[in-house]
């Protein structure tokens, strides 16, 4: 058995199975792809449902692939032993109805015998308790000694998640060693030590439950297996841990050059080391498949995992940001697998860095409020934070509540985490609004009677008419034969010109005509399967399911939607190559109307930038380029360079959209056939949507044409309100925001002057009170800043002074209160005294010693409060 590196590992088994006919694969995003069900890839399976299920037809009945996988329920237990982490690679081989058990467990045999020359005295196999057969092909056909095989029960080797197919398992196993047991006499294949160590598990799927444990044989019989690329390399290599792995290893001695440190002399140094390892594998892997740092799902995921890294490097004494350089080791180790990690270094490590900077900046301040907190459940003998504080924390500075639960661990304390998820609940609660539930239409889980193999064919591309028939019909929320005028309906078609809601576009609207009646089509959707679902209102007479109809799109709304949808493309190329290659689309809406486009970036785009993507983009326009779709394999196209949208779902075949040599992109939209069609192009908005997404929103063609009229007309209505030619509107508005800066600070003085004489004459009128003088005055029509001006020359002219000042606003009553130096010092301070005094109206307020504001809610009581304002002042002087 030679030693092996990670990189080797993974090439010699694809290459292995691309030599017994399997497709080569590459790993699937990391976010699943239509899958509602996952937040991320988590097996080397997950991706492959749809081909299991037979919602979709596989590339080749046998495949073979290098999956990455994030899993995250160990989280806390990352680091902390030396087994546990985040991300992984699984290899597997798959046949969809293809071969079954003897290629299966002959060619894995084979490959790790012979291919990897594991000594076969140091593999056992496992088989599920009743599966003669599959013990009977590793015993007699493979030669697989049978004191090395073990049958283990329903829990250990069968597949199954409920109703559904399943199957019994075989898994390989490599023995370590009597050295890595646990010493019992016993200990065998199953055992929880460290022994044996369990590396390829074979599925075969061959039964379905009817959900009552009721089993028969499938038609199509599939294979799955997965072998964890990692542990496979730690048998290889003789290692005990993932984190002994070369291409890991490499990893953890970056960041042990960046910490000063030594992996293996200082187990708590060792925790953080391994965690910083496994977290940025994982941000740098999710990252680059798309995810965003955020406050949900899979973005919490990321955040979460990126700052637990970030805080265990503050642990081991780094200061400031260095995930972001530690990603060029990761990238170095698996670009040559994972090319698109070199293609993104510079946008991943960007949005490493500045999730890192983000996190930096509240941490400090967490932390010190989380250390005071513990000082105070220390000194009263507690062993449990409120959970109503870690909310706190978490709502109000920030603090990731995983970062006080992992701190607080470490202090030999815990936190409430039942009252924290109440906490939490209960703002959801209130802080939810009203949005449409994720998944399938709701007319889908209604049987309409077809199956899932009847497509509508999309004739939009080359016609906006055309005849069809319709296959089913829903209105009311069932499945009905035939609807009558005013009825709500939702009708299947076999062929359509309507183009449905997809890829950003917006739907068709038109009209549906049959010989007895006519339905107004006000959206398209598309399901799954294939179907479009023609969304409208019976107008006259009736339809009925069997029916021949004409089909017609609104001419006007499509030509518009294909003049934004085409300078959608010219939009993102500019972008681009002005801001940069990091760019990509993380979004987008286009209709007859506008044009919304988010994209990766993460600054606000300067004027001259949003100048500059737009001049473009016109340029191009008016250079009368032409549009070319073709349609060819998927991989023909990636080598042209054809732009994808990422997390968009391809099939073998792709439609190609080329405008001049300037923009090349897949997509399966409607276009113009010149990019001069689309008139002009201008940029109305650009702002942030998210953490390092943009968002620009665009008109065209007409559209600019209507805001250049209406920009017009409102420069007109400005030039007649300002007397001025249109072409002086800006000097004459400047002249006259000068003006009115100059009268405003005459009126400022002149306030001021009044302020002080109304405040000379008050204190003229002020009653002696033990050497203070007080001053309680209503002033009619007064506002709040004129109370504030009198009370603030009030304390300046007067050491003594105590004024108490109100006016009323409606039924509101505002008060001021304010006290000189000396009669602070005799311990009158405003605060008290405007409380005490806004308490008497029904009404609270407060401030500092010298200057504080009140409201009252009770006109009535004004006199009262004043009365009691005086009663204040007489106890304390």
């Amino acid at each position: 058995m030679q030693y092996m590196g990670l990189n080797e590992l993974r090439e010699k088994f694809l290459s292995f199975f691309e030599s017994k006919g399997h497709l080569r694969l590459k790993s699937f995003p990391l976010l699943p792809q239509g899958d509602n069900s996952l937040l991320l890839i988590n097996s080397g399976m997950a991706p492959m449902k749809p081909y299991f299920s037979g919602e979709a037809t596989p590339p080749r009945t046998r495949v073979t692939t290098c999956q990455k996988c994030i899993r995250t329920p160990d989280i806390e237990r990352v680091g902390k032993t030396s087994r546990h982490g985040t991300f992984f690679e699984m290899l597997g081989n798959f046949s969809f109805g293809d071969y079954f058990k003897p290629e299966a467990t002959k060619w894995a045999w084979e490959f790790v015998t012979e291919v990897l020359e594991i000594p076969k005295d140091k593999l056992y196999v496992s088989v599920y308790l009743d599966d003669d057969e599959t013990y009977n092909m590793w015993v007699n056909d493979h030669g697989v000694d049978p004191s090395h095989m073990v049958r283990l029960g329903k829990e250990d080797n069968f597949w199954e998640i409920g109703a559904g197919p399943c199957g019994p398992c075989s898994e390989i196993y490599f023995d370590r060693g009597p050295e890595n047991g646990c010493g019992s006499p016993d200990c065998k294949v199953g055992c929880d030590c460290d022994r044996y160590v369990e590396f390829w598990n074979l599925v075969f799927t061959q039964f379905n439950n009817d959900g009552n444990n009721n089993y028969t044989e499938l038609k199509q019989k599939n294979i799955d297996t997965g072998m964890g690329l990692e542990r496979l390399a730690c048998i290889m290599q003789g290692v005990n841990s993932l984190f002994d792995v070369d291409t890991v290893k490499n990893v953890t001695a970056h960041i042990s050059r960046i910490a000063k440190a030594n992996y293996g002399e200082n187990d708590k140094t060792d925790v953080s080391l391994r965690i910083i390892t496994d977290h940025i594998r994982s941000t740098t892997m999710m990252v680059c498949d798309g995810v965003m740092p955020s406050n949900e799902g899979r973005g919490y995921v990321l955040r979460r995992l990126l700052r637990r890294a970030a805080r265990h490097g503050r642990l081991l004494g780094i200061e400031g940001t260095f995930l972001h350089d530690v990603c060029d080791t990761v990238i170095k180790e698996s670009g040559g697998a994972y090319p698109e990690l070199i293609e993104k270094a510079e946008y991943i490590k960007k949005v490493i860095k500045n999730e890192e900077e983000g996190f930096n900046r509240t941490i400090d301040a967490g932390l010190s409020i989380l250390e005071d907190m513990i000082k105070k459940l220390s000194a009263s003998g507690g062993k449990t934070l409120s959970g109503d504080d870690a909310f706190k924390l978490a709502d109000t500075f920030g603090f990731p509540i995983d970062l006080t639960v992992e701190i607080l661990e470490e202090k030999g304390l815990s936190v409430d985490r039942e009252r924290f998820d109440a906490c939490l609940t209960e703002q959801k609660e209130r802080a939810r609004a009203a949005t449409a539930s994720l998944g399938d239409f709701a007319w889908e889980k209604l049987d309409l009677g077809l199956d899932k193999s009847v497509k509508t064919e999309f004739i939009g591309y080359e016609s906006r008419t055309g005849e069809g028939k319709v296959l089913a019909m829903v209105s009311g929320g069932e499945v009905v034969e035939s609807a009558s005028a005013p009825a709500r309906v939702e009708i299947v078609l076999d062929r359509t010109p309507f183009y449905a809601e997809s890829g950003g576009q917006l739907a068709d609207v038109g009209k549906i005509r049959t010989d007895a009646g006519l339905v107004k089509i006000e959206n398209v959707k598309k399901t799954k399967d294939g179907k479009f679902l023609h969304i409208g209102e019976v107008c006259e007479g009736s339809i009925s399911k069997g029916d021949k109809v004409e089909c017609k799109v609104c001419s006007c709304r499509r030509e518009a939607t294909e003049r934004a949808h085409s300078a959608t493309h010219l939009l993102q190329k500019a972008l681009r190559s002005a801001l940069g290659t990091h760019v990509e689309q993380a979004g987008s809406l286009v209709g007859p109307d506008s044009i919304r486009f988010d994209f990766t970036h993460f600054s606000a785009m300067t004027t001259e930038e949003i100048l500059a993507v737009e001049r473009e983009v016109n340029k191009n326009i008016l250079a009368g380029l032409e549009v070319t779709v073709r349609e060819m394999p998927i991989e023909e196209a990636k080598k042209l360079g054809a732009m994808a949208l990422f997390g968009e779902k391809y099939g073998d075949t792709v439609r190609v959209v080329t405008m001049g040599d300037y923009s090349l992109e897949l997509c399966g939209g409607t276009h113009l056939d010149n990019t001069a069609k689309a008139g002009i192009f201008k940029i109305v908005s650009e702002s942030s949507v998210a953490a390092g997404v943009r968002r620009i929103e665009a008109i065209c063609g007409m559209n600019v044409i209507e805001k250049i009229a209406e920009l017009e007309g409102t420069v007109a209505e400005v030039s007649n309100a300002l007397k001025a030619a249109p072409k002086e509107v800006v000097t004459k508005a400047a002249s006259a925001m000068d003006e009115i800066k100059a009268l405003r600070a005459e009126i400022s003085a002149m306030n001021s002057k009044l302020a002080r004489l109304d405040a000379a004459e008050y204190l003229n009128e002020a009653s002696d009170m033990g050497g203070i003088k007080f001053v309680a005055k209503v002033i009619k029509n007064a506002k709040a800043d004129d109370l504030r001006a009198i009370s603030d020359v009030i304390r300046d002219l007067d050491g003594n002074a105590v004024a108490v000042l109100a006016t009323v606003t409606g039924e509101k009553i505002v008060f001021t209160a304010t006290c000189g130096k000396d009669a602070v010092a005799r311990g009158i301070k405003a605060g008290d005294l405007v409380r005490e005094t806004a308490k008497t109206a029904g009404g609270n307020g407060g401030g500092k010693p010298d200057f504080a504001m009140a409201g009252g809610n009770d006109v009535s009581k004004l006199d009262a409060a004043l009365s009691a304002a005086r009663d204040f002042v007489a106890s304390k002087a």
